[in-house]
């Protein structure tokens, strides 16, 4: 009876004009200042992810099922944890046979140079189709007592680790004393962290490193420069395998990020015997403050650097804490380690009874200390090396310019990325579509005039656990309860039609949601209509939608609630520029995104929104422009509250709007630094989003000079939905609007799309 006395009451109160109260029935009144809550969201978002990553380490062992009773179980039971490391780090491509090719010509001979002891080549091995590892060989020429693959930090050169050409102190050069003792040794190029040297404008402005150029693409495609470095490393170490047998004896070791890369593949292949990690470990907590090309997607959530240890051992790790090279500027940065911390994250490798910590050496004159360098080859089962003799090595090339190989080794990594970003819809296809129908393959090939639909039941039933997929695997979820909404409001604007009200709700202890909800003052006693959600783009804040007067919006919310609609707009994130892509590379660490909190609003959105008496639960419906056109096609599908979408001024092909390299209107040149989601090419496009719609509507809404994206890839695109929903018998479902005009919501077929499945009567 009091419920049905709050319906009658709240109801009356929005039909009579000018008279709405200051808050809306049962929420308290909301006190913060407008001009203040998206700030105040945005602190709080970063203050809710900062105590996830704090709390990671202690949540890891859930992840774990070490056995420690003996060598062999230890082994099997963290052989997950090692899969799942290759896969995060994007060393997942099967590499090609193990060979290794010297190369030269009259002026750079492929023999670079020779001592009475060792020979030192010009080489290049094979790797991936391709990209091939290049550097140096030293060979010596007494039987090899042991092979060492050798990792530069990004800025070396393999020839400064031999005292080929000036950088390196010589207290450093310890390769020359390994090859006089009898060690067979791999110096390899690594790609460099200097600003790419260009002509293009764009690029120029997107401040891009060469290890961020690879790792902006190559992370949309579930690969990494982290992988691909360390596909290098192990291609080397394959041919290693193939010379020697069985039981070689195989080292790795590397400095700074060199030290990174050896330190993940002695993680991930058995076959190293020993590692020596220079300059790089440490905790890893911020992780999100170093340089972008460090994001791993989830690390923080399984792994730690101690994590990451515990996978060599038994075998040998040394770790040497040593300077490295101050880096800011780099969408992050990158310092020397605390010792402290250093010690500390050793103190976490877990160890069981069946070995003990690995030794940290400190070298504060450099790299490759003695004694690490000493301790080091005894874990390769060297006991003793002769001292550094006199004799140096002298280059033989002429003309030799280190830069050029290094371009060959970027470009081939690029190609290698660009391979897959050009095959990735039918990897889709294969991965998506057809193993939820494979009957729609054939279909595409029949002959027959005209052939019977296909049942949609099967389609929604075998979607499910890609929804499931995209969620917890491309866009992420916190693993934490909502809290109750505890709504808070107070009215903003009105006008005889209408009146609008902020309206804040709880979502996590540190994070709110925030979003204006527009109310047609003709609303009835007991009356309950359809709601449309619209969302604002980048920069944006719910009152554009409003008021903001601007050719972009229309007004949207205020010209839907005139039309009877009951509208609401909320805030998300992408706001304040690099704010928000650093609360991004923040969650990417915990396996989680940008869109990890805007989902987690929304749900909290949509709870409240339905339990309202003047909201028909059932008629919810999602209207964005440009970001909130991504959102169009990232939120409605996973939560199915919403009973259909419109994606305006966004709709594209999302892999190659990200990840291609040769498209004028692509991320990979602009500052958008958080756009790449880990491995989303290869798993979810537009086509397959908006296919997690089905069977509730879904639009798209298209300027023909909306300088997002070209029409072709836009029809292109659409066209795949288009299809998909035709074979399921539900072609009313979805439709496609293009107008004469730019980033913008052109608001004619929309209101008609929205007037149709909402089943409100168009305005006379």
């Amino acid at each position: 009876m009091l419920k049905s006395i709050c319906i009658l009451n709240c109801a009356l109160r929005f039909s009579l004009p000018m008279a709405a109260a200051q808050t809306l029935p049962e929420t308290s009144p909301l006190e913060w200042e407008e001009a203040d809550l998206s700030g105040r969201l945005m602190d709080g978002a970063h203050r809710f992810v900062e105590r996830k990553i704090s709390e990671a380490p202690e949540k890891r062992d859930s992840l774990w099922s070490r056995d420690f009773s003996s060598v062999e179980a230890y082994r099997a039971s963290v052989a997950a944890n090692r899969e799942h490391l290759k896969i995060i780090v994007g060393a997942v491509d099967q590499r090609l046979p193990a060979a290794m090719e010297r190369y030269g010509d009259d002026a750079n001979p492929a023999l670079v140079a020779e001592t009475s002891r060792y020979r030192v080549e010009q080489v290049r091995w094979p790797v991936l189709e391709g990209l091939w590892g290049t550097g140096l060989l030293v060979q010596p020429k007494a039987e090899a007592v042991g092979s060492i693959v050798v990792v530069p930090d990004a800025d070396q050169t393999p020839e400064q680790w031999l005292g080929l050409a000036p950088g390196l102190d010589a207290t450093s050069q310890v390769m020359r004393r390994w090859a006089e003792n009898g060690f067979e040794i791999i110096i390899m190029q690594t790609i460099r962290r200097d600003k790419i040297a260009t002509d293009d404008a764009r690029l120029r402005e997107s401040d891009q490193t060469y290890r961020e150029w690879i790792y902006r693409q190559a992370f949309h495609m579930g690969r990494h420069v982290i992988g691909y470095e360390v596909q290098c490393v192990l291609a080397a170490v394959d041919w290693f395998g193939k010379q020697h047998g069985e039981g070689a004896k195989i080292g790795v070791c590397g400095y700074g990020e060199g030290g990174l890369t050896a330190f993940y593949t002695a993680a991930l292949d058995e076959r190293v015997s020993a590692a020596m990690v220079s300059g790089y470990f440490d905790s890893r907590q911020k992780v999100w403050a170093e340089s972008i090309y460090r994001n791993v997607w989830g690390l923080l959530r399984e792994f730690g650097d101690a994590e990451i240890a515990g996978l060599i051992l038994p075998r040998g790790l040394v770790i040497e804490h040593c300077p490295v090279p101050d880096l800011t500027g780099h969408k992050g940065g990158i310092h020397t380690p605390e010792f402290a911390s250093v010690s500390e994250e050793i103190a976490r490798i877990p160890l069981g009874n069946l070995w003990e910590k690995p030794p940290l050496v400190r070298s504060d004159a450099g790299p490759f200390g003695d004694e690490a360098a000493a301790v080091f080859v005894q874990k390769l089962g060297v006991g003793k090396v002769e001292p550094l003799s006199k004799e140096m090595p002298a280059e033989r090339r002429q003309a030799f310019d280190p830069s050029a190989r290094h371009l060959r080794l970027f470009h081939e990594m690029e190609g290698h990325v660009q391979g897959l970003v050009q095959r990735s819809d039918q990897v889709r296809d294969r991965q998506f579509l057809y193993t939820i129908m494979p009957e729609l393959e054939l279909s595409k090939w029949s002959t027959e005039p005209s052939l019977p639909t296909y049942p949609a039941e099967k389609f929604i039933e075998g979607s499910k656990p890609f929804r499931e997929r995209f969620r917890d695997e491309a866009m992420g979820r916190f693993d934490e309860p909502l809290l109750p909404a505890h709504p808070r409001t107070r009215k903003v604007a009105e006008t005889e039609k209408w009146t609008a009200y902020d309206v804040v709700l709880d979502v996590y202890p540190e994070l709110f949601a925030w979003g204006l909800l527009v109310l047609p003052r003709d609303l009835k006693p007991g009356e309950r209509r359809p709601v449309v959600v619209c969302q604002h783009g980048r920069d944006g804040v719910p009152r554009n939608l409003l008021d903001g007067n601007t050719t972009a919006y229309s007004n949207v919310a205020a010209a839907l609630a005139e039309r009877g609609f009951i509208t609401f707009a909320p805030h998300n994130l992408y706001r304040g520029e690099d704010r928000y892509r650093w609360l991004d590379r923040k969650a990417n660490g915990l396996k989680a995104s940008l869109f990890s909190f805007i989902i987690a609003s929304h749900d909290q959105i949509l709870r409240w929104l339905d339990a309202q008496p003047f909201v028909d639960g059932s008629r919810i419906a999602f209207y964005g422009l440009s970001y909130g056109g991504e959102t169009a096609v990232r939120v409605p599908p996973l939560l199915e509250k919403y009973c259909l979408s419109i994606c305006s001024g966004d709709f594209n092909q999302w892999t190659r709007k990200v990840a291609a390299t040769d498209q004028p209107f692509s991320f990979m040149k602009t500052i958008e630094w958080e756009m790449p989601y880990w491995n989303l090419g290869q798993t979810f496009d537009y086509a397959e989003m908006a296919s997690l719609m089905i069977p509730r509507p879904f639009m798209v809404e298209r300027g023909h000079r909306d300088l997002v994206g070209r029409d072709e890839w836009v029809s292109h695109e659409y066209a795949k939905v288009s299809w998909l929903y035709a074979q399921l018998g539900l072609a009313d479902r979805t439709a496609i609007s293009y107008f004469q005009g730019g980033h913008s919501m052109r608001s004619e077929a929309t209101f008609d799309f929205l007037h149709h499945h909402l089943r409100w009567p168009k305005p006379q």
